[in-house]
Parts: C-alpha cells; structure tokens; sequence
C-alpha cells in the first residue's frame, strides 16, 4: 500500500462528517430510506459507511436463489462487523419461481425474464413505503453508468447513488483504512459478483463488469432500469 493511497484513506475518514450522504439519512429521508446493497466485490464501503451514520438503516439483500455460497457467507459476516441491525434478505415468490422457472435454467434462454422475477420484483416489493433509496453503482463501471448522477428519481423515489465518483483507488484506500475485508471471490478474479451462473472471472485487461453476462449484449439487471415486464 503506497504512502498516497495510505493518506488518501485518512482524507476520506477526516471528511466523514461532510458526507452529503448523511444529511440524505439523518435529515431529509430519516427514517424513509434504505440501502440496496448486492454484498459485492466494492459492497463493503457503501455498508461501513451507512452504518457510521445510523446503523438501523434498513438493508435490502436480493436473494435471487442463486447467490454464491460465498456472497451469503459475506454478508453475514459484514452484517455482524458493521452492526447493522435490519438486513433483510428478500427472495422471488415461490409461485413466480414455480411457473416461470420451473426447472432453474430460464437465464440460459431468458435472461432478462430470469433477471426480471428473481430480482426486479422482490426489490420492488421491499422497497414499498420507501421515499428513497441508496445504491452503490459507480461511475468507473462504464457503460449506461458512465455519466451517473449523484442523485435521481426512479418510479416514483430518490436514489442516491453514493459511490457514483468513487474509482478503484478511493475504494481501496477506504477499505484499508478501515480494516474491511474483501468479497472472498475478488481474489479468484472475480471483479463484479452477482448470480453464480451469470458471473465469470474478470481478465488483468477486463473492466470490472465484463464478468457479467459475459458474451452477451446483457450489462445490468433490470433494477436500475424502468420496471416493466418481460414477456
């Protein structure tokens, strides 16, 4: 770890208290606001740092049924580090997984349909009765997110992106000035984690999200994009 990203690091915990973010959940959204959070490669900063702010902030972890065994195991144990007190994992319905994807293979045909029941739906059920929401998407990721802004309104809601102008390096010197510890998968090559048969290892020259629907035209999920459904 180099003596500037060292010093980059105690920037960041020096300035915590200019956080734009915590007068989104201390004053503006109290008590009207959650965290979406994958429990990712870059999850572990948008945790600590909510989690500073108020810990009781409630955390939606989308359980699509084919998380990594890994992912689970993390978000456990950074729920336990942070002290997060209301993590709530929500799951597709079991009649939605019955009749659309009855034998667990549609996101080899249908991924959209795959992405849309497992994960688009939940998320909009748990984030009923929110006035906004936070997300963790960033700039550096490329792509639909290159120009993301800090702050948009999506279905009716707020969301703070509060990691759109944070890049690798920022990331870095964050988590080593807290001690957090990494997503187990980054060290096998995995850069941006989400479901198991839709995550592939990242190559020294890969961007951080070609690991996602590798091969395909497919770049997010669909919970970043209007809800609408796939037929």
């Amino acid at each position: 770890m180099s003596k500037l990203t060292i010093g980059y690091g105690n920037y960041l915990i020096e300035n915590e208290r200019c956080d734009p973010l915590r007068a989104v959940i201390r004053t503006e959204f109290s008590g009207r606001i959650l965290l979406v959070s994958s429990f990712g490669a870059e999850a572990a900063v948008l945790l600590h740092r909510v989690a500073r702010i108020n810990p009781d902030v409630p955390v939606i972890f989308v359980d699509t049924g084919k998380i990594f065994g890994e992912t689970l195991r993390y978000r456990d144990e950074l729920t336990a580090m942070l002290g997060l007190t209301d993590v709530r994992s929500v799951q597709p319905l079991p009649e939605a997984e019955n009749r659309e994807d009855p034998d667990g293979t549609l996101w080899m045909s249908r991924a959209d349909a795959c992405c849309y029941f497992r994960k688009v739906e939940p998320l909009e059920r748990a984030l009923q009765g929110a006035d906004a929401w936070i997300s963790g998407r960033k700039r550096h990721h490329g792509g639909a997110r290159a120009t993301l802004p800090w702050r948009e309104t999506a279905a009716g809601r707020t969301k703070i992106n509060a990691m759109a102008d944070w890049n690798p390096a920022m990331i870095q010197a964050y988590c080593a000035a807290h001690d957090l510890p990494p997503h187990p998968l980054v060290a096998d090559g995995f850069a941006s984690i989400g479901c198991m048969p839709c995550t592939t290892r990242v190559s020294p020259q890969g961007d951080a999200r070609s690991g996602r629907w590798s091969g395909s035209r497919k770049t997010e999920c669909g919970i970043h994009l209007p809800l609408l459904s796939v037929a």
